[in-house]
């Protein structure tokens, strides 16, 4: 498929850091997005969670079902925007590498401890492991990821963490915006996440379904379903629900995103990167996804199950780097080395690299006395 003047374009990226040979048989991007697969902090997702903790569920969302997710929305929408799909697929799949165990417990914990040593910020991590931590490839420490990559795994940055950066670290200082496969890739990230939410939430018996039914853009849907499938309940009901309503998003950020490309008229990759933000839902759309959020925030992240068990995992994290900051010899032998040149850094790199069932482990390693 051609692509639009304001896609981005594999012939004309910024590059690596270090430059390669170009790869024969497929394109730059695609070498990303095989590099990301591969990598050890991708294969990890599948042990880190969303919302809930990895042993308590086969069927929940992890890291790795949801990047997946996310991916193929992006893909969707981007082969309809004449996008790179290869460039939003590596986004999409390597914009939660650096997230800790226990979704977002874990990382608030993580960065707590971390406040007095430049703090904890998962897309920062994120960027850290394709840059530093993955160790696979004789000529570069890293992936050595293109820049248009890197971008997009970029979401958000501190002005004072962007000042170390360089170039990448540039728009933030100038409040430019990223490529159009960025900007997708991020909003198909909150699409994914809110809606798949509102599934797990479901299965796991937290949300009820009346209490959903208050939302207008779900009551519209399952009143949809409802009318086309009168004898369907249970998993079926939600799931066709769920998917259309996933469709509906989908339809309008395609069309609410093609009419502004049309109106800002861009003719290049950095024509998109300095006007306003381009990839956006309608605001009739925008504000359902805002009480959808909501929703979800006070009836499932809120829950009092949930915060039982994001009370245990910021306490595992807590305990976990106090043990490891308190003696260094309580770390693997290759962390050990990389704490002494690196310090408390090198100890959040290790914990934000466990798995949740991996640092549950560990915790117990430590910690339980008959494992000792």
């Amino acid at each position: 498929m051609d692509l639009a003047p304001y896609a981005a374009q594999p012939e004309t990226s910024r590059g690596r850091s270090l430059p390669e040979t170009p790869p024969e048989g497929r394109s730059e991007y695609q070498r990303d997005r095989d590099r990301i697969v591969h990598s050890t902090a991708f294969r990890r997702l599948e042990y880190k969670t969303q919302v809930f903790v990895n042993h308590e569920g086969d069927l929940f969302r992890t890291r790795l079902t949801h990047s997946i997710e996310v991916a193929q929305i992006a893909r969707s929408v981007a082969r309809n925007l004449g996008l790179n799909e290869d460039l939003v697929e590596a986004i999409s799949l390597a914009h939660d590498l650096g997230h800790t165990p226990f979704g977002h417990a874990g990382q608030d914990a993580l960065n707590d401890c971390m406040k007095p040593f430049g703090g904890f910020e998962h897309n920062l991590q994120s960027l850290r492991v394709v840059d530093h931590l993955e160790n696979r490839y004789g000529a570069f420490e890293g992936l050595n990821l293109t820049f248009e990559t890197r971008e997009g795994i970029l979401k958000h940055c501190s002005p004072r963490n962007a000042e170390t950066l360089g170039e990448l670290g540039r728009r933030f200082l100038e409040r430019r915006q990223p490529g159009l496969e960025a900007q997708l890739a991020n909003i198909a990230d909150e699409l994914a996440y809110n809606n798949h939410d509102v599934d797990d939430g479901l299965r796991s018996g937290l949300v009820e379904l009346e209490a959903l039914s208050e939302v207008a853009i779900f009551r519209k849907h399952l009143d949809e379903v409802r009318a086309l499938f009168p004898a369907l309940k249970d998993r079926r009901l939600v799931h066709e629900t769920v998917r259309r309503m996933i469709n509906t998003l989908v339809i309008d950020l395609t069309e609410t995103t093609r009419r502004r490309i049309a109106e800002a008229r861009p003719g290049s990759i950095d024509e998109v990167r300095a006007a306003p933000p381009l990839v956006a839902f309608s605001e009739p759309v925008h504000e359902a996804q805002l009480e959808l959020k909501r929703f979800l925030r006070t009836n499932l992240y809120q829950h009092f199950r949930v915060a039982r068990m994001a009370a245990k995992s910021r306490r595992i994290v807590a305990e976990l780097f106090a043990a490891f900051t308190g003696d260094r010899r309580l770390l693997p032998p290759e962390f050990q080395q990389r704490a002494d040149e690196q310090g408390e850094r090198a100890i959040a790199d290790y914990i934000a690299g466990m798995t949740d069932r991996y640092a549950i482990a560990e915790h117990r390693r430590l910690f339980a006395i008959e494992n000792a």
